[in-house]
């Protein structure tokens, strides 16, 4: 008896072990297959999308998102619709590439903001969505979820409640000077290189491909988070017809000369448009306002012409007179320099661009922390406005 137990025991353990190694085999059959599918669908030789895993069948609607989604919320338009009080006007705060921004109220009480476009449904969006709202990094705004229904595609970011720090600069925004003191502006552009600079980093590197003053935000504190982290790239998959012709407007002065002649996007291009960022930091106004530039090749010809000290007072806000030393501003220039050569290949990495501002911000807090122990190696601002008169 306790033999023939044994026997059939060893039978159904013998079963079971079969059906376990079947099940394996299965899997990784499936999941080598998978992976050739993922490769092979991104045909690209942008770095922004190679090595991505972009291939997952997700559901368009209905279905809560899988655990791999890394927390990315799926909204509901209902949900959405409440929090905007059904997109009112007043709750509109702006207008992007994307389609009209809103300023939203989620039940749990978390204030987001809400990018809206008409679209229909689309396995690219989602796929999209779920690797940008995994990039994280404090310098960068978050992408939290996404809504898709009713012909209508949105994305839902952190909320970021000083706004643009082109509405700081020449917007219609009020700040008091000391918050657009030169110290400031070297921190702000510190934050915003950070940010691009771990973009830069990942592998495959994620490329902004649209960087411009009015995608760095500022929060309660001033501290800079770079937004639209790879919104060009999610805009080319899920509408390739219109992505081209976003290059004109006010962003156009933005673009690298290079990737206008060659349509080729590198990292040194986003180099290019952060150079453009800083130039608006150091005057204070939009560059295409600046009354002295007409494009991309004559911009880095006229900031090198104005490298001499004594040419700097032309190109300075003039809400910085005395809140800068002369020192500093000299090499805050020259990195602007650097940054809109024409060739790309001697621009500097954004690595480095972080390295130069973080340097350059630590000696101008050294240096005015000292100045009223009296240093008369240090010129003032105020003093070279005075003498470039």
């Amino acid at each position: 008896m306790s033999s023939s137990l044994a026997a059939v025991l060893g039978g159904a353990a013998g079963a079971v072990g079969l059906v376990v190694i079947l099940v394996i085999f299965l899997w990784y059959c499936l999941s080598r297959n998978r992976s050739f599918s993922r490769t092979s669908e991104t045909g690209s030789s942008d770095p922004s999308l190679q090595g991505r895993n972009i291939g997952i069948e997700l559901p368009l609607r209905g279905a809560p998102l899988p655990s791999d989604s890394q927390g990315t919320r799926r909204f509901s338009l209902e949900e959405l619709v409440s929090a905007t009080t059904n997109f009112s006007e007043i709750n509109m705060i702006g207008v992007g590439k994307f389609g009209e921004v809103y300023k939203g109220l989620l039940h749990d009480g978390m204030i987001v903001a809400i990018k809206k476009r008409l679209g229909p449904p689309c396995q690219e969006f989602i796929e999209e969505v779920l690797y940008l709202s995994s990039v994280r990094h404090h310098h960068l705004v978050s992408l939290l979820g996404y809504c898709q229904e009713s012909e209508l595609q949105m994305l839902v970011y952190e909320y970021i409640p000083n706004g643009s720090v082109s509405s700081h600069l020449y917007g219609t925004v009020q700040v008091s000077n000391k918050k657009l003191e030169f110290k400031h502006r070297l921190s702000i552009a510190l934050g915003a290189a950070r940010g691009l600079a771990y973009l830069h980093s990942m592998n495959p590197p994620l490329l902004h491909k649209g960087f411009t003053t009015k995608n760095v935000l500022v929060d309660e504190n001033f501290i800079a988070k770079v937004a639209d982290a790879g919104l060009r790239n999610l805009l080319s998959r899920i509408d390739p017809a219109g992505t081209s012709s976003q290059l004109a407007g006010d962003g156009d002065i933005f673009v690298d000369p290079e990737e206008r002649e060659s349509g080729r996007f590198v990292k040194k291009s986003d180099v290019y448009s952060f150079g453009v960022f800083l130039f608006e930091l150091l005057s204070g106004r939009a560059a295409v306002q600046s009354g002295h530039l007409e494009s991309n090749q004559r911009m880095a010809q006229w900031v090198q012409t104005h490298q001499d000290l004594n040419d700097i007072a032309a190109i300075v806000d003039t809400r910085l007179i005395s809140s800068f030393t002369a020192e500093s501003m000299g090499e805050f220039v020259n990195l602007i320099v650097q940054c809109l050569l024409p060739s790309g290949d001697r621009r500097p990495t954004m690595n480095y661009v972080v390295a130069e501002l973080d340097r350059i911000l630590e000696k101008e807090i050294s240096l005015t922390t000292v100045m009223g122990e009296g240093t008369p190696t240090v010129i003032l601002g105020s003093q070279l406005f005075t003498s470039s008169r």
